[in-house]
């Protein structure tokens, strides 16, 4: 067997909450909870919003805000995904062609009087729709910076739809820029996804940091939702080491949930649909479902 075959393998056997049912130790080295199938919603809204920020690239953002989205809306969640980096990543990996759109969440930030309705893409995804972006939501952090309330844009621009959706996920660019200050303060919550390496875990203090920051001056109810360990390979010490030390700093933020790598995930993004339904029983997809079930079973997605 090769080695991203085994590593593949390995995967597919991940039960996740099956796992817990058991009482088995978890990769944070705690016991994994039971987080239970939640229960249908009576109606929908208003929307939870959670900024998935770390700025550092590479980490798993976009991955996570497709697939954790995806899973939300399987357990009848209504979701909207904000694709709120100029690279489009989340647009193209939701099959969207964002370069071809007449308007996106640029227009939404820099010309008032847009619908946010004509702008909202849906998806192929029951229940999971986005606002689309593209290289010219790089231009929108120099045009807002002379505008009155320029931290707020984002949060007056979803306004209007805040009562259709249960949770909206914001994916944030990887920097601590204007646009990331904007997300933060639109949110309810941050979720950091925070890849299992060492020098991932160098920027997140200087995150944490930011985010006290504009808890104190812009956004008084935003908290850190989680800690989202990405990336983990459990063969490797690295791997175990970087969430053991993880788990040691910031303790309960960090989710019982551990997502590995695959192959699986690029497979999913060249076919431009989440892992949950392009290898719906992968332990990857599984991973994601367990993640969607514990934030549901936190509070901060119920």
């Amino acid at each position: 067997m090769t080695s991203q075959a085994a590593t593949d393998g390995e995967h597919a056997r991940l039960p996740g909450i099956d796992a817990a049912s058991k009482g088995q130790v978890g990769p944070t080295g705690r016991a994994l909870p039971h987080f239970p199938a939640p229960k249908p919603l009576a109606k929908h809204g208003p929307a939870r919003i959670i900024a998935m920020c770390n700025q550092k690239g590479g980490v798993g953002k976009t991955t996570s805000a497709i697939n954790l989205g995806a899973a939300l809306a399987e357990y009848g969640r209504k979701v909207l995904l904000i694709d709120f980096d100029p690279q489009g990543a989340l647009s193209v990996g939701l099959g969207i062609r964002a370069n071809e759109l007449e308007n996106t969440i640029y227009n939404m930030l820099v010309e008032p009087g847009h619908d946010i309705h004509d702008v909202i893409q849906h998806t192929n995804t029951a229940n999971l729709d986005v606002i689309p972006a593209n290289i010219d939501l790089s231009a929108a952090e120099v045009q807002l910076v002379g505008e009155v309330a320029r931290e707020m844009v984002l949060s007056r621009a979803i306004r209007p739809v805040l009562d259709e959706y249960d949770v909206v996920l914001i994916d944030c660019q990887p920097s601590l820029g204007l646009l990331t200050v904007n997300a933060l303060t639109a949110a309810h919550g941050v979720l950091i996804p925070l890849e299992c390496e060492f020098f991932a875990m160098r920027g997140v203090a200087l995150l944490v940091e930011t985010i006290e920051k504009v808890t104190d001056r812009l956004n008084p109810r935003l908290q850190v939702d989680g800690i989202l360990a990405t990336m983990y390979d459990g063969r490797t010490l690295h791997s175990r080491d970087v969430v053991k030390s993880v788990v040691e700093h910031f303790g309960d933020r960090v989710f019982h949930t551990v997502i590995t790598r695959t192959i699986k995930f690029p497979d999913a993004t060249l076919a431009a649909e989440p892992i949950t339904s392009y290898a719906s029983t992968h332990g990857a997809a599984e991973a994601y479902r367990q993640l969607a079930r514990e934030l549901i079973s936190r509070g901060e997605a119920a």
